[in-house]
C-alpha cells in the first residue's frame, strides 16, 4: 500500500533553502540570523520526518508514502523521475540525518562561534543534510547516486573547511579522491544492472521495479553486487578505501561527528540494505561483504589501541563499527545492521562532540598524552562520554549493546563461526581501547600545559551532549529480547522491507551462550584498561619497549598509506607527468595543435609573398581558376 505525502518534499526544501540563505545573505545577514537558519532548517525537516513516520505507523505493515517532484530523464524506453519514497527503511535513516543532524547543528553554535567563515561552514553542513536526505529518501537508484556524489562533494569541502593550512587541503583532496574509486564501482554496478533488465525488455532503476524484477538479476547479481559494495568501501570506510577517514579529522569536530560518524559514512551499508533482494541472489557476493566487514572491524581496533590523539581514536573506531554493520548485513541480518546504524549514530555522534567539547576546553588540543584528571571541571561532558563509552563497548542496558548482540547472534545463525570470533575479540578490543581513551582523558593525573584554562563547554553545547547521552543510554530499547514488553520491535518494524532473518536457529539458550561470550570479552576489554592506565600506568610503556616492533607496526597503521604511495600514487603521478603530460598533451596534443598553425601561418606567410600587385598575374590566376571549374562541371556532366 502506498500513499501521496506531498510534505515529503518539504524534508529536502527546508535544507536546500538554508543553503541558499546561507551562501547569498548569511555574511550580510550577521551571525545571529546565521545561527537561527542553519540549525532551524534542519529541525524543520525533523519535524516533517516526524510527522510522516506517525503517518507511516498508522498505516498497514509495508505501506510507504510517497511524491513525484518532476519527471527527469526521458530516453527511449528508459524514463526516471525524480521520486522519493518514505517506507520503514528511508523512514529509519530520515530520522537518524534529520534528528541528530539537527542536534550536531546545534552544537555547532557554540563550536564555531569564533570562527569568521560561520555561514559559509552552516552552508556546507545544510547542503550535505540536503544530498544525505536525497540519497535516503530516493526511490531509484540514479537519484540516489546523485545524493552518493552529494555527500561526497559535502565531504570535500567540510574536510577541507581550513583550506588555508596546506594539510588539511590535501586531506580533503585524498577523501575526494579516494571516494571517486569507489563511485566507478557504484557507476558500473548501475550500469550492470540496466543492462541485465534491458535484455529482458525492462528499463528501470526504481527501487520497486528492481525488486519486482530481481530474477532477471540473478546472472549478474555477484557481479553487479561486488562492483555496488566498491562504491560501499569508499563511502563507508573499510579495507581497501578506508585510508581517507582517519586524515578526515582536520576539519571542524561537529563535521566529523554529522559525517564521519552519524551519516555520510552510513551510506554504502543503507544502500546494500537497501539492494537487499540484489544480494540475497548471491550468497559469494554477501559473505565477501561479510568478510570485508569483519576484518575491517578487526584491523581498525587493532589501529585504535595505539593512537593518542582522541580524534584518531574515533575515526578508527568509526571504521571498527562500520566494520561490524557490514558484518550485518553480509549475514542477511539487514535489521540488524540498520539497527547498529541507528545506534551508532547516538554514540558515536556523543563521542565526537565530546570531544570537541573537551577540544574546546583545552584550546585545540588533542593529545590525549596531554590530558588527565579532567572529570572534576568538566563533569557534564564526563558523564555523557561516559554513557557513551559504555555504549559503544556493549555494556548491557546500553544502546550499543543490543544491536552490537544482535549482529554477532545472527552472525553465528547464518554459519559464519570464524567471523563470530572475530567479533567478539574485536568486541574486547573495542572497550580496550575506549577505556583507554577515557581514563587518558578523565582519570589520572593531570598533565595539561598550566596555560590551560580548563571549563565546561556552554549550554548550547551541552544541551546536545545531553540529548545524545540520553539516547546512547535507551536508544537501543526498541529491540528489546523477545518476550520483554515491546520485544523485537525494531526488527518487526522493518521486516516487511527485508523479509524475516533468513534462520532463527540461535534463539533461546544458544544466543544467551551467544551472548555471554560477548559480554565476556567485553569486561576483559574494560579489565585491561583499568590495569594499564589506571591501576599501573607505567605498564603500556614497558610493553611498548618490549614489543617494539609489533608497536611501530600499529602506529604506523601497518604501513598501508605508504604502501599505496609506493604502488599507485608514485605510479600515476610518473604516468601523469611521463605519458600524460610529456607524451600525450605536450607531443600529441600539442604537437596537432602548434603544426595545425604553423601550417596556416606558413600558407599565410606564402599568400602574402603571392601578391606582387601585377594585374597580369592576378588575371592569369583567374582564368586557370575558372578553367579548372568548368572543366570540373563538363567532367560531372559527363558523367551523368
Amino acid at each position: 500500500m502506498t500513499a501521496q505525502f506531498p510534505a515529503l518534499a518539504l524534508i529536502l526544501l527546508f535544507p536546500a533553502l538554508g543553503f541558499v540563505f546561507n551562501v547569498f545573505f548569511g555574511r550580510r545577514a550577521g551571525r545571529g540570523a546565521v545561527n537561527l537558519a542553519g540549525p532551524g532548517v534542519i529541525f524543520l525537516a525533523f519535524a516533517i520526518a516526524l510527522w510522516g513516520f506517525a503517518r507511516l505507523l498508522a498505516m498497514p505493515p509495508g505501506a510507504a508514502l510517497e511524491v513525484t517532484l518532476w519527471p527527469w530523464i526521458v530516453a527511449g524506453q528508459f524514463h526516471t523521475a525524480i521520486a522519493l519514497r518514505f517506507d520503514a527503511l528511508s523512514a529509519v535513516m530520515t530520522l537518524i540525518v534529520s534528528g541528530v543532524g539537527a542536534v550536531i547543528h546545534l552544537y555547532s553554535v557554540g563550536y564555531m562561534a569564533h570562527d569568521e567563515d560561520y555561514a559559509r561552514y552552516f552552508a556546507y553542513m545544510n547542503l550535505f543534510a540536503l544530498s544525505m536526505l536525497v540519497l535516503v529518501l530516493a526511490d531509484n537508484l540514479l537519484l540516489m547516486f546523485v545524493g552518493w556524489e552529494g555527500v561526497g562533494l559535502c565531504s570535500y569541502l567540510l574536510i577541507a573547511f581550513w583550506y588555508d593550512n596546506a594539510q588539511f587541503a590535501y586531506n580533503g583532496r585524498k577523501a575526494f579522491v579516494v571516494n571517486r574509486v569507489g563511485d566507478a564501482g557504484f557507476i558500473l554496478g548501475i550500469l550492470t544492472i540496466l543492462s541485465a533488465l534491458a535484455a529482458h525488455g525492462v528499463w528501470t532503476l526504481n527501487f520497486v521495479g528492481l525488486q519486482a524484477h530481481s530474477a532477471m538479476l540473478a546472472p549478474v547479481a555477484t557481479l553487479a553486487g561486488l562492483l555496488l559494495l566498491l562504491g560501499a568501501t569508499g563511502k563507508s570506510a573499510q579495507i581497501p578505501l578506508y585510508v581517507w577517514l582517519p586524515d578526515a579529522m582536520v576539519g571542524p569536530t561537529p563535521v566529523s561527528a554529522l559525517i564521519h560518524a552519524a551519516t555520510m559514512v552510513t551510506a554504502g551499508v543503507y544502500m546494500i540494505a537497501r539492494l537487499h533482494f540484489l544480494y540475497t541472489l548471491t550468497p559469494d557476493a554477501m559473505y565477501v561483504v561479510a568478510v570485508i566487514g569483519t576484518v575491517t572491524a578487526f584491523f581498525a581496533a587493532t589501529v585504535a589501541v595505539v593512537q593518542t590523539d582522541i580524534k584518531r581514536v574515533l575515526a578508527y573506531s568509526t571504521i571498527s563499527q562500520l566494520g561490524y554493520m557490514f558484518m550485518g548485513v553480509g549475514a542477511g541480518a539487514f535489521a540488524a545492521g540498520i539497527f547498529h546504524v541507528m545506534t551508532h549514530a547516538f554514540f558515536k555522534g556523543l563521542l565526537f562532540l565530546c570531544a570537541g567539547s573537551i577540544i574546546h576546553a583545552l584550546d585545540g588540543e588533542q593529545d590525549m598524552t596531554r590530558m588527565g584528571a579532567l572529570w572534576r571541571r568538566m563533569p557534564i561532558t564526563y558523564a555523557t562520554m561516559l554513557a557513551a563509552t559504555l555504549a559503544i563497548s556493549a555494556v548491557p542496558g546500553f544502546s550499543g549493546y543490543f544491536s552490537k548482540d544482535l549482529i554477532l547472534e545472527r552472525t553465528f545463525a547464518a554459519g559464519y563461526g570464524g567471523l563470530w570470533l572475530i567479533g567478539v575479540v574485536t568486541a574486547g578490543l573495542t572497550a580496550l581501547y575506549m577505556f583507554r581513551l577515557l581514563f587518558l582523558t578523565f582519570h589520572g593525573s593531570s598533565r595539561v600545559a598550566p596555560d590551560k584554562h580548563v571549563h565546561e563547554s556552554p549550554p548550547v553545547m551541552t544541551v546536545p551532549l545531553i540529548i545524545l547521552g540520553v539516547l546512547s543510554v535507551v536508544g537501543g530499547w526498541v529491540e528489546l529480547p523477545a518476550g520483554w514488553l515491546w520485544g523485537g520491535a525494531f526488527t518487526r518494524f522493518l521486516t516487511p522491507v527485508f523479509g524475516p532473518f533468513r534462520t532463527e536457529a540461535a534463539h533461546g539458550a544458544a544466543a544467551g551462550a551467544i551472548g555471554m561470550v560477548a559480554m565476556l570479552a567485553t569486561f576483559i576489554g574494560f579489565a585491561l584498561a583499568y590495569i594499564l592506565y589506571i591501576q599501573t600506568p607505567s605498564l603500556p610503556g614497558r610493553i611498548a619497549t618490549g614489543a617494539s616492533a609489533l608497536y611501530r607496526l600499529l602506529v604506523r597503521k601497518y604501513y598501508v598509506d605508504e604502501l599505496y604511495n609506493l604502488v599507485f600514487a608514485r605510479f600515476l603521478f610518473w604516468g601523469s607527468e611521463n605519458v600524460l603530460n610529456r607524451g600525450v598533451d605536450r607531443g600529441l596534443i600539442d604537437g596537432i595543435v602548434d603544426g595545425a598553425g604553423l601550417g596556416v601561418e606558413e600558407a599565410g606567410e606564402m599568400t602574402r609573398r603571392s601578391e606582387t600587385g601585377n594585374v597580369q598575374v592576378y588575371a592569369f590566376v583567374y582564368l586557370i581558376g575558372a578553367v579548372g571549374i568548368v572543366a570540373a562541371y563538363a567532367y560531372l556532366v559527363m558523367v551523368r
